[in-house]
């Protein structure tokens, strides 16, 4: 299948375009989530497909919603995609698509870390805890936390970093009952998700999950779950202390791009076929270990 960098849908009508998700209106109280095959890096969207990787991204997402459905409700309606659009266009949303409740977003993102990694390490570092939360002395990049704790960050623009909060700040955003509400199913989702994953022999680092609720004021779990793209995936073949563990995602794009005479401002290079072809490689092994 040729990759899809961008949507083009005539039957609905448009509504967003993000970093990887295309959205579109079906009626007024369902969307059209279709998962792009673009990727972004340091908050940039690079100018090409990663082959396969929308579908990866949903495919995972439907194998997680599914899985921890006793946990939280989530934004699925069992409507397939190809129903919803024209006959022309069914292609082009095969296993790439969701056809999901239009909920209201709650304005935060929903960290959850089980490790000391990424900026969770540079901030432990510099001062012995995470966003705030207060840490054992001694502990390695990459080790594992006594218990996991819930980091929550701002919903940025487009284009813009999201920035860690602390929970009085969430509590701020979306009100002390859902702030907690989120906090707790959030750490459940990832705790459940995590002792799974471990059976399939990866690490569940860290990951964000989105929550939106309707108009009863319901908790929902949205958005995409457990993904390459919204969690950090170790091997655990390949994890030890003390280093950054290699991980499923596009860290090949990362360090390919770190090389480059690059501002980290768009536009981003080209990239060339190998760190393509590798990363689709990692986003496909992630999808065949866990959902098999």
């Amino acid at each position: 299948m040729k990759p899809m960098l961008q949507s083009d849908l005539k039957s609905l009508p448009f509504l967003h375009r993000g970093k990887v998700r295309d959205i579109y209106a079906v009626g007024d109280d369902k969307l059209l989530i279709v998962q792009t095959d673009r990727l972004s890096a340091f908050d940039v969207i690079l100018p090409d497909p990663i082959p396969g990787k929308g579908r990866v991204l949903t495919q995972l997402s439907y194998f997680w919603f599914e899985k921890l459905g006793h946990v939280v409700a989530n934004h699925l309606t069992g409507i397939t995609p190809e129903s919803v659009v024209n006959a022309s266009e069914r292609d082009a949303v095969a296993g790439r698509a969701m056809v999901v409740k239009r909920l209201k977003p709650l304005m935060i993102e929903a960290v959850v870390r089980g490790y000391v990694a990424g900026s969770g390490w540079k901030d432990y570092k510099a001062t012995g805890a995470i966003c705030g939360i207060k840490l054992p002395a001694g502990l390695a990049e990459a080790a594992k936390l006594p218990a996991p704790i819930f980091t929550p960050a701002s919903k940025a623009p487009a284009g813009q970093h999201d920035e860690n909060i602390s929970f009085e700040e969430a509590v701020n955003t979306v009100g002390r009952a859902h702030a907690e509400q989120v906090r707790d199913v959030a750490i459940r989702l990832y705790s459940e998700a995590s002792d799974y994953a471990a059976t399939k022999g990866i690490i569940i680092a860290d990951t964000k999950f989105e929550f939106g609720v309707d108009d009863a004021g319901k908790l929902h779990l949205i958005d995409e779950v457990l993904t390459p793209d919204s969690s950090r995936f170790w091997p655990k073949s390949g994890y030890r202390t003390g280093i950054s563990p290699p991980s499923f995602d596009k860290q090949f794009v990362r360090d390919w791009l770190e090389t480059q005479p690059w501002n980290k401002k768009a536009p981003a290079p080209k990239l060339p076929p190998d760190v393509l072809a590798k990363t689709a490689e990692k986003y496909e092994e992630a999808l065949r270990l866990l959902a098999a």
